[in-house]
C-alpha cells in the first residue's frame, strides 16, 4: 500500500503518470508496505497468462528475490523510477523516504534495485548513471544501505500512516535496528539471481 498522502497525477508525455505527495513526507516516512491484496505472480503464472496480461505485468510488476512477480493493487505500480529517487526499499517488504518529500513532488524508485529482466536507458537526471541494468542491486547495495541507516533512526520516531499494516514482530524489529541493537539487514536481500 502506498502512503496516504499521495495521488497519481499526469506528470508530462514522456513520462505519462506518477504519484506525488499531497502533504510533506518527512525522510524516514515509511511511503509503501506489501500489503495482503498485492498480487504475486509465479514465473509459470506468469508465462501461463495470454500475452496482453504478460505485456501488464511486464509494465507494473518488480520482482522479489524469489523471482516471484508482484503487482501492487493501489496506486504504488505508477511509482516512476529516478537515478536520483527519493524512496528505497529494505529488507524488510517496505519502502522509506531517505530524504524529504514536498507537496507536488513525485515520490520515485531506483528500479535498479527491482530485479528487472532487461536493461533500460533513463531519463537523463545529469546523473553518471544512464542504464538501468538487471544486477545494479549488486553493484550499489553499499550505497543505498548507508541512505537506509542514516534514516531508519528516523522511522520509529515519525508519524507513519501505514504502521498498522507493520506486523509486531517487524515493528520491535525496525526499533531495534533504529536504537543500534540489531544491524540492518542489506537491501542486498532482496537481490534475484535467477535461479
Amino acid at each position: 500500500m502506498i502512503h496516504p498522502k499521495t495521488e497519481l497525477q499526469f506528470i508530462n508525455k514522456e513520462i505519462g503518470y506518477g504519484v506525488v505527495a499531497t502533504e510533506f513526507i518527512p525522510a524516514g516516512t515509511i511511503t509503501w508496505v506489501l500489503d495482503k491484496l498485492d498480487r504475486e505472480f509465479s514465473p509459470a503464472e506468469l508465462e501461463s497468462l495470454e500475452p496482453l496480461y504478460q505485456s501488464i505485468l511486464d509494465t507494473y510488476t518488480f520482482r522479489d528475490n524469489k523471482g516471484r512477480y508482484i503487482l501492487c493493487w493501489d496506486n504504488a505500480r505508477y511509482v516512476n523510477h529516478s537515478f536520483n529517487s527519493n524512496c528505497l526499499t529494505t529488507a524488510y517488504d517496505f519502502e522509506v523516504a531517505i530524504r524529504d518529500i514536498h507537496v507536488g513532488e513525485q515520490l520515485t524508485d531506483d528500479y535498479g534495485y527491482l530485479n528487472i529482466p532487461q536493461p533500460f536507458r533513463g531519463i537523463d537526471e545529469g546523473t553518471r548513471r544512464k542504464v538501468v541494468y538487471p544486477d545494479d542491486l549488486l553493484k550499489y547495495y553499499k550505497v543505498w544501505d548507508k541512505k537506509l541507516q542514516l534514516v531508519f533512526p528516523k522511522i520509529p520516531k515519525l508519524d507513519q500512516p501505514l504502521k498498522p499494516l507493520i506486523s509486531v514482530n517487524l515493528w520491535n524489529l525496525i526499533s531495534s535496528i533504529s536504537e543500534g541493537k540489531k544491524m540492518m539487514d542489506s537491501i542486498k536481500n532482496n537481490y534475484y539471481n535467477g535461479d
